[in-house]
């Protein structure tokens, strides 16, 4: 008989050892491999904000620029509104001084990009962040924060996410620059927030349910942690970019005063579920051409991905969000006395003259004629940011063939936020390492 190999004649055949599959063993080894490799780079990467990012709760003096008043800082006793654009029988001046204060989930990303040109169009000087897209966002934002600061420089636009310093940000501008800002719908704004931001907020993490956002509302302060890493993401997140506290008692006096001071601040505040309405507003405030307000719509989610609230979940959101539905209330009000006295029907008659040349735009410029999902996008230039974990932001493909006249405004308007700043100049090392590590990871 025939032994095999490594038997003796009369030994008992050797029980066989269960072993696993050699590509299973390979997959499960290079997991290991991916999650150690991982935890090591995100360590860095979060000791490497530590060192770049000032404390999330620093107090609005310990932010503050050490130096005088700046040349660009309004005189002694100047009203904090910004002046209107101003007019004459022969017409108005485009104004080119602009302060946006770029709120969370608001189509402010689709406002950003008709800011960044006009800007590039017109060559003026912008204030951008240093190593990242925004500035240092949560912390406040401070002058010295701005990529290249000197002090007593002066800057035309200032667009990118911050946690707002009035003082600060208004030391950077000539006195009659125009302060904007947009709000949202509060419920709407958590929803969007929950969806895009959740998966970096820890306290989500307890949540087990296939509908998380769901499980949340029915018991909020069951999983919510005011001071919990990224809580402001999910809770009033209108008043806590706009540098306020997020955690007030509904009933404090503060939160009126807060609401009354961004009116006093802010020249226009636009609505996003009334986008068109609000770009003709403040096209009309700044006395620009319909071709600089025209723009195709930036980091929107697929359907598939924006579940919408219910009746009962969305009062819930609403009521969790009770200052940004107090904010949201005001200047909803607010924005409609503006329209009523710019005129109903020439509010129509302009809407319509701007969605026709959107329209045409989007003839021209994009292939397909609509937005698709990452994986489809076939220019990297193209391809926006995503939430960690998910591709659910749409993109676009420009037309293969446009003409001449068109190509370089149809690429700008299609440009999405991070490829844009780049192409201005904007020193985004944290931004590239944090991509290049998610992917990476393949996050």
């Amino acid at each position: 008989m025939w032994l095999r190999q490594g038997e003796e004649r009369g030994s008992q055949p050797r029980p066989k050892v269960s072993e696993m599959p050699l590509p299973q063993k390979k997959r499960w080894v290079s997991m290991a491999k991916g999650l150690v490799l991982g935890a090591l780079f995100t360590s860095f990467l979060l000791l490497l904000y530590s060192y770049a990012a000032p404390p999330l709760h620093a107090g609005l003096a310990s932010t503050r620029t050490p130096e005088g008043t700046a040349p660009c800082s309004p005189a002694p006793g100047e009203s904090e509104a910004p002046a209107p654009a101003n007019r004459s029988a022969g017409g108005c001046q485009p104004r080119r001084d602009i302060v946006f204060m770029k709120t969370h989930k608001t189509a402010s990303s689709t406002l950003l990009n008709i800011l960044f040109r006009f800007g590039q169009k017109h060559g003026l000087k912008f204030a951008f962040p240093n190593g990242r897209n925004d500035f240092d966002y949560p912390a406040f934002f401070a002058r010295s924060l701005v990529q290249d600061y000197r002090p007593g420089a002066c800057f035309n636009i200032i667009c990118n996410h911050m946690r707002f310093h009035y003082d600060e940000v208004r030391g950077l501008v000539p006195p009659n620059a125009t302060f904007i800002t947009v709000l949202r719908d509060p419920a709407r704004l958590f929803e969007s927030s929950f969806h895009y931001f959740g998966s970096v907020v820890p306290f989500t993490w307890k949540l087990s349910g296939r509908d998380k956002l769901a499980e949340f509302l029915q018991d909020p302060d069951r999983y919510y942690d005011p001071n919990g890493y990224n809580a402001h993401y999910l809770r009033n997140l209108l008043f806590f970019d706009l540098g306020y506290d997020s955690g007030l008692d509904p009933g404090d006096p503060q939160v009126q005063e807060h609401i009354l001071e961004v009116e006093r601040r802010f020249h226009l505040v636009l609505l996003q579920e009334y986008f068109d309405e609000s770009l003709v507003l403040l096209k009309d405030l700044l006395c620009w051409e319909l071709e600089d307000v025209l723009y195709f719509k930036l980091n929107a989610r697929r359907a598939s991905a924006v579940p919408r609230l219910s009746g009962e979940l969305y009062r819930r959101a609403t009521a969790w969000n009770v200052l940004d539905a107090r904010l949201y209330r005001h200047f909803n009000a607010s924005f409609w006395r503006k329209v009523e006295a710019f005129g109903r029907e020439r509010m129509a008659r302009e809407v319509a003259a701007l969605r026709r040349a959107n329209e045409r735009m989007r003839r021209i410029c994009i292939d397909g004629g609509r937005a698709v999902d990452a994986a489809a996008i076939q220019d990297s230039a193209m391809q926006p940011w995503q939430p960690l974990g998910a591709k659910s932001i749409l993109g676009y493909n420009l037309k293969k063939s446009i003409g001449q006249r068109h190509a370089q405004l149809c690429r700008r308007m299609l440009t999405p936020e991070i490829q844009y700043l780049m192409d201005l100049g904007v020193n985004l090392w944290v931004t590239k390492l944090w991509k290049l590590i998610r992917d990476f990871l393949r996050w």
